[in-house]
């Protein structure tokens, strides 16, 4: 399997960029028949997702789930949620508390470690409060997983006070 992780603060035109280069990066995998996992939420794993499926790749996309029964998602993240559902060819639950970073962290080590590749859209900076893009790329260069960054030239990240699309 092939994850993604990257930057939460990414801008739309930056999304829009990593959708196209994302599909074609993908489309090689997506022939040698490799399927792509993301965690639900806006932004980058949409982008990914619809890539995923644009190039024909089987997509996997993980729930939040308390109990075995799924999380209910903050309103803003439910239609990123949702249509990364649509795009799914299967849907999987993973024990975590989608508003604790400590264990959104935890959840995307546990993806990693199903995984042979992962696409990390990152500009080099590293992890904070917010973001942990930099962790996740040591997480998985030290566990073997093959890392591949991708930044696209005019790539950017939103000011502080901006919300995400």
């Amino acid at each position: 399997m092939i994850a993604v992780v990257g930057h939460p603060d990414l801008t739309a035109p930056t999304l829009a960029m990593l959708e196209e280069e994302l599909y074609w990066r993908l489309a090689e995998f997506a022939r040698a028949g490799k399927a792509g996992l993301v965690r639900a939420g806006r932004g980058l794993p949409v982008a990914f997702g619809r890539a995923a499926r644009a190039a024909g790749m089987a997509l996997v996309t993980v729930l939040p789930s308390n109990n075995g029964v799924p999380e209910v998602l903050e309103s803003c993240e439910r239609r990123a949620a949702g249509e990364l559902l649509l795009l799914s060819e299967q849907v999987r639950l993973l024990e975590y508390d989608p508003s604790d970073r400590g264990a959104c962290v935890g959840a995307d080590e546990s993806l990693l470690r199903s995984c042979a590749r992962l696409l990390a859209v990152w500009d080099g900076s590293p992890s904070s409060n917010q973001d942990a893009t930099a962790h996740l790329v040591a997480f998985a260069r030290s566990s073997g997983i093959d890392v591949e960054v991708v930044w696209p030239e005019g790539a950017g990240r939103m000011a502080p006070d901006e919300e995400a699309p």
